[in-house]
This record gives C-alpha cells, sequence and structure tokens, in this order.
C-alpha cells in the first residue's frame, strides 16, 4: 500500500530532520575535540630516532589521530644518539623557537624510550615551559643492555671503535630524516643509559621519582604533571622481524620482566598509568608498521587517550 505525506506525516519529517541537523553538529563537535589539549604535544624519540625518513614515520600511525581528535602536534627531532642533557638541552631549544614563533605558553611532552629522560630534563630546567611530561618506556633507572654493552666494549677494549660504528648509524639516520648538522656521541648516550648514569641523572634531577623502587613517584612537582607507561613482553608479533632483535636484548635482563630493552620497574616515573601492556618496545610506537600482539592493546588508543587525560586535567 502506497503511504499518503498527510500534513501531519510532513510535519513530522520535517521536526525529525531538523532535530537531526541540531543533533549531528554536536556529535561532530565532540569526536573532532576528544585530544584537544589546551597546549600542544610534542613527541619525543629515543635512542637512534629520528622524526621521520621518507614515508617512515617513528610514531607510526599515532600523529594523525591524535590531530584529528583536535591536538596540534609537533615532532621533534634531537640526536639519534647522545646523553641525555644534549638531547635535552636540544629539545629545550626547540621548544623554544615554537614559542617564539607561535605563542605557545606551555607544552605537553611526551617521550619515548631515551626520550622520557630527555623530556625531563626540559621539565626539571625549564619547568614553567613545560604543562606535563609522558614517558613511554622510558629507562629511567636504566637498562641493563647498556651495562652489558659498556662491560663487554671495556673488557675487549673496542669502547671507541663500536662508538664510531654506531656514531656513523645516527649521522645516516639524522642525515635521511633531513636534520645532518645534530651531533651524534654513541658512547655517551650508553653511559647516560647505564645503571649507574641514570642513577646520577636521577640525582640531579629528581622530580618524579617513585617512592620506592617499583612504586610511583609524585604526579604534581614545581607546576608540571608527571605520567608514565610501559610494557612487559618481548615476542609479540610473528611476522614482525624487529621481535628477534628485543628476544637477543631481552637476555640481559636475565628472566626480568622487559619490553625487551627497559625493565618493566624502570619505565616507571610519576604517576604509573600502567606496567604492564602486552608491547615490546617498538610496539610503544606502534612499530614495525602497526604490528603488534594479535589481543594485545592498541597503542593509537592509548595516545589518543592520554590526549585526553590531559585535556580533562586542563592542559
Amino acid at each position: 500500500m502506497t503511504k499518503r505525506f498527510t500534513p501531519a506525516l510532513v510535519k513530522g519529517l520535517i521536526a525529525a530532520a531538523c532535530m537531526a541537523i541540531t543533533v549531528l553538529p554536536n556529535t561532530v563537535q565532540a569526536a573532532d575535540t576528544y585530544t584537544q589539549t589546551k597546549y600542544p604535544i610534542v613527541l619525543v624519540h629515543g635512542l637512534f630516532g629520528f622524526d621521520a625518513i621518507g614515508p617512515i614515520d617513528y610514531w607510526y600511525g599515532i600523529v594523525s589521530p591524535l590531530q584529528a581528535g583536535g591536538a596540534k602536534v609537533i615532532v621533534s627531532q634531537v640526536s639519534a644518539a647522545n646523553s641525555t642533557e644534549v638531547r635535552g638541552e636540544q629539545l629545550l631549544s626547540e621548544i623554544k623557537r615554537y614559542q617564539a614563533s607561535y605563542g605557545y605558553q606551555k607544552f605537553n611532552l611526551i617521550g619515548h624510550s631515551h626520550g622520557g629522560p630527555t623530556v625531563r630534563y626540559v621539565a626539571a630546567v625549564a619547568p614553567s615551559l613545560i604543562a606535563s611530561i609522558t614517558s613511554v618506556g622510558g629507562p629511567h633507572t636504566g637498562s641493563p643492555v647498556a651495562d652489558d654493552i659498556k662491560a663487554g666494549t671495556t673488557a675487549t677494549g673496542t669502547t671507541a671503535w663500536v662508538a664510531a660504528v654506531f656514531d656513523a648509524f645516527a649521522a645516516v639516520i639524522s642525515l635521511l630524516s633531513g636534520n645532518p648538522g645534530l651531533p651524534q656521541d654513541s658512547e655517551a648516550a650508553m653511559n647516560s643509559l647505564t645503571t649507574a648514569g641514570s642513577a646520577a641523572f636521577n640525582t640531579k634531577y629528581p622530580a618524579g621519582m617513585p617512592t620506592s623502587s617499583c612504586g610511583s613517584g609524585p604526579e604534581l612537582v614545581n607546576g608540571v604533571r608527571y605520567y608514565s607507561v610501559g610494557g612487559n613482553w618481548v615476542l609479540t608479533n610473528p611476522l614482525d622481524i624487529s621481535d628477534a632483535l628485543l628476544a637477543l636484548t631481552s637476555v640481559s635482563f636475565k628472566g626480568g620482566a622487559s619490553d625487551g630493552l627497559v625493565g618493566q620497574c624502570s619505565s616507571h616515573w610519576g604517576t604509573v598509568l600502567k606496567d604492564n601492556y602486552s608491547w615490546n618496545h617498538l610496539d610503544e610506537i606502534n612499530q614495525a608498521f602497526g604490528l603488534r600482539g594479535l589481543f594485545s592493546q592498541d597503542p593509537v588508543a592509548f595516545y589518543r587517550g592520554q590526549a585526553n587525560r590531559l585535556k580533562t586535567a586542563g592542559l
């Protein structure tokens, strides 16, 4: 039977259309502001990291979803290999340039791996510029991998030779990422990441330090909020060739929980959001190329959720 468009039916359709027009923009607006933090988000890479090399992003598939939700995102590039302090000074200079150019008053720093101590350095020396730091898989108490490398090269007298090889590798990374002038010092990076080097750094810059060996630290110090997160799996996807390398480096942990390069407890700093994601060290940045455990948590969802946490906190 053909439905007749009576005046009452037409009136009802018009009312429904008006309601849809009213509701839809609010729905879109809510979706578009999920990650819209007050201050820009700055992503800081780890050892032998980069911003992008050609089509390959260090933060694989992470930047666009953050931007889609309203966040202003800056992908930093510091030395691929150098001490925490040198990398921190480079990052500080970069942040000051963005402040001068765009008028940003503060920044939310997110650092992966060696990027964790790097962002802590900036928060320590220039807290007025920093709203928050989030450390992802950061080796805050050092890594036994760095300890073993230092012990091995020292015992064999190959420290200078090994450092030269890795300096050249780091220089190639910086060249390919469009930043050939950055200084590289792999030996300084190694010393920063050892247990002893990290302990010395933590003594100088203790803000956010856990109050116990595997606990949390204060969330708010000198006006800066401190968060940390980490994974505790190594072999997560048989198709990811990087897992094999992490399986090799995980031997240094002698069976202890780690993501292959950083111990579970070493990732703790400030408020520990979660330290047992089913991620290895590269899964934490959605690498390699999005391959991870079949039932593991989505790293992209974590970064979006963290941005929303910062937004809710007024940051």
